[in-house]
């Protein structure tokens, strides 16, 4: 069980402006400013639960993580995981936590994985048959058979990135902190990423919270959703809930070989080159067999598709009814 309460924190910057007159000024007399990144973030997470926690750059998520696994202490507020202030008994609670920073990473660069590997067990004090059991697990799960002993420099992003999750489970944890962990990785490295994930909370009962901004990671992977904004909880529900929010808005794309398509209140076209058209309606003007018989009677029309609105849609619609 995760449980926030009431999380405050703020940071003091210090600002000037550029040139070397500036420069010399501010070493007599610095300006500050103080950054609210978190502002009476609550929430609470069961365990087992995958969770999508979404939100613009700046907007707390990383900052959040950091208090959860007990790198950051906030100035008010409480935070309870299993029992323990993640800041008031660290080494406690990190031995029930794995955390991936997809920009950071903890494996030692100039050596093989395997050392990396073995230099955690002994930091954690893994039992060696607790060890060699999950270090088999995640080897034969991440495929890292052939990777294992080639130093994490020489690694490409996505085979450091199956590592370095590997390397934040070795020691069994109940919990796992994802912070961008798809960052920059191919389309096949993502989803060997997102099927790992998805085992290991089924098979471990393992509770993820994901940080991200790739809305296919949230989809394939939680059904929950907290969305933060300028360090406030705004939104904490299913992502079922969010898709009805937005359930009156379908996408019609069209290929067409001729025609011109006028206005029409409801429709609105997003785009359109070379014969492809695709057209945004609002079912609350205009029903989606009306809209289909308009622009069907403007066009020589090819073929016609009719989706709901995508996760980055929603999510940008939630962004713009937000303010944030």
């Amino acid at each position: 069980m995760i449980e926030l309460k009431d999380i405050n924190k703020t940071f003091k910057v210090a600002r000037r402006n550029a040139g070397f007159k500036e420069a010399v000024k501010a070493l007599v007399k610095k300006e500050y400013a103080y950054i609210h990144a978190l502002d009476d973030v609550s929430f609470k997470i069961n365990t087992g639960e995958i969770v999508g926690y979404i939100g613009p750059n700046g907007a707390g998520k990383s900052c959040t993580i950091k208090v959860m696994s007990g790198i950051l202490t906030p100035d008010s507020g409480e935070c309870i995981i299993d029992g323990l202030t993640p800041w008031k008994a660290r080494k406690e609670h990190v031995k029930h936590i794995g955390v991936v920073f997809g920009q950071r990473s903890q494996l030692w660069w100039d050596v093989p994985v395997i050392d990396s590997f073995e230099l955690i067990r002994d930091i954690y004090r893994i039992d060696d048959k607790v060890y060699k059991d999950n270090l088999d697990e995640l080897v034969t799960k991440l495929d890292l058979e052939q990777i294992i002993r080639t130093p994490a420099r020489q690694l490409s992003l996505g085979s450091r990135m199956r590592c370095e999750i590997a390397a934040s489970l070795l020691h069994d944890p109940s919990i796992l902190f994802l912070d961008e962990p798809t960052i920059g990785l191919d389309a096949v490295s993502k989803i060997a990423v997102r099927e790992f994930i998805k085992k290991i909370n089924k098979e471990h009962k393992t509770t993820v919270i994901l940080t991200t901004h790739d809305m296919q990671d949230i989809e394939a992977l939680s059904e929950r959703i907290i969305l933060i904004g300028k360090g406030r909880i705004l939104l904490d529900g299913t992502l079922s809930e969010l898709k009805k929010r937005n359930s009156s808005v379908k996408t019609i794309t069209l290929e067409y070989n001729s025609g011109e398509f006028g206005p029409v209140n409801g429709i609105t076209m997003q785009k359109r080159i070379d014969g492809h058209a695709v057209f945004s309606v609002d079912t609350n003007l205009i029903t989606v067999s009306e809209a289909i018989s308009h622009l069907c009677g403007s066009a020589d029309v090819t073929d016609i598709s009719v989706e709901g609105a995508t996760a980055e849609e929603m999510v940008v619609s939630l962004y713009e009814e937000f303010k944030i």
